[in-house]
């Protein structure tokens, strides 16, 4: 009878396994299929935004959409890019806007959240959360009392008030790296005390090299930032030779408006509009590992 009884649940097992192999295949095309959607989703106005650029006018405006242009126009990009000082307004992003922001930013901002984190003193919490709770300050309050604060120090048209800011830390960085510093253990911190590591040196040789995914999500952040910023260069800068990449772009786009005799307008503005983008996704695609790294490891401890 035992035998029997074997041999029935034996055969009944590889039925059983069909169904759930079936369910497993279809729940997978599923999901690849949505995934598929949302990557084309997320990609189609790039592409169109790079097709565009290929265009002339004749091709720009005509109905149905041209999705391959023919012929392609490559010269737009060159065109375009050299229809303003884009190099310049490029070199003044990079080296007077974006890479100081970010250091500052990502620096300051793990001092603080190492404070936050490691060292006990009084009323520590109580000052964090004041610390968040300036993050549901809007930046349009911020606006006109920065600006008069500014005008006072005579920083106006310099990128003074762009960057000494972040020399205080970001409190949604300090907030990222606080939650990821709470998941190194204190052992490390306490044996390097009992070595005689100071507080600095702690930070330095211990907590930043093991925070490395977190370090590079704030940084690739303040970059993406700073690279993109239009509102705060529009407060403070003003003399087109200090402009960065986002108001060169808005002034190209007002020199195609006021002045719609100029040829191949909306494809040169979508070349240089590509060329701005084209930066972040490279950076992007090759830092998405750790990216992705320090999103899911930051916050894993209360």
């Amino acid at each position: 009878m035992s035998v029997q009884s074997s041999t029935f649940h034996a055969s009944k097992q590889p039925a059983q396994r069909k169904p759930l192999a079936l369910a497993e295949r279809i729940a997978g095309i599923v999901k690849y299929t949505v995934l598929i959607l949302l990557a084309v989703s997320f990609v189609m106005p790039f592409y169109w935004m790079f097709s565009s650029a290929l265009k002339n006018d004749a091709q720009v405006y005509v109905a149905p959409p041209i999705w391959f242009p023919s012929p392609a126009f490559w010269n737009n990009f060159a065109d375009a890019w050299t229809s303003q000082p884009f190099t310049q307004y490029m070199l003044n992003t990079l080296f007077l806007y974006a890479i100081p922001y970010t250091l500052a930013t990502t620096l300051s901002s793990a001092i603080v959240a190492y404070g936050f984190s490691r060292i006990q003193w009084k009323w520590r919490d109580t000052l964090f959360y004041v610390c968040l709770a300036t993050m549901m300050v809007p930046f349009q309050v911020q606006m006109v009392p920065l600006f008069m604060i500014f005008k006072k120090l005579h920083w106006i048209n310099s990128f003074l008030p762009l960057v000494v800011p972040a020399l205080f830390g970001s409190p949604y960085y300090i907030f990222m790296l606080r939650q990821f510093f709470r998941t190194i253990p204190s052992e490390l911190s306490d044996a390097a005390r009992i070595d005689g590591a100071s507080e600095f040196d702690i930070l330095w040789r211990i907590m930043l090299p093991l925070s490395r995914p977190a370090l590079t999500v704030v940084s690739l952040l303040a970059f993406i930032g700073a690279w993109n910023d239009y509102l705060g260069p529009l407060i403070y800068v003003h003399d087109q030779s200090k402009f960065v990449l986002a108001l060169g772009v808005e002034s190209l786009r007002r020199t195609f408006t006021f002045n719609s005799t100029i040829a191949n307008a909306y494809p040169h503005l979508m070349a240089v509009s590509t060329l701005v983008v084209l930066p972040i996704i490279i950076i992007f695609f090759f830092g998405q590992r750790v990216f992705i790294e320090g999103i899911s490891m930051t916050g894993l401890k209360e």
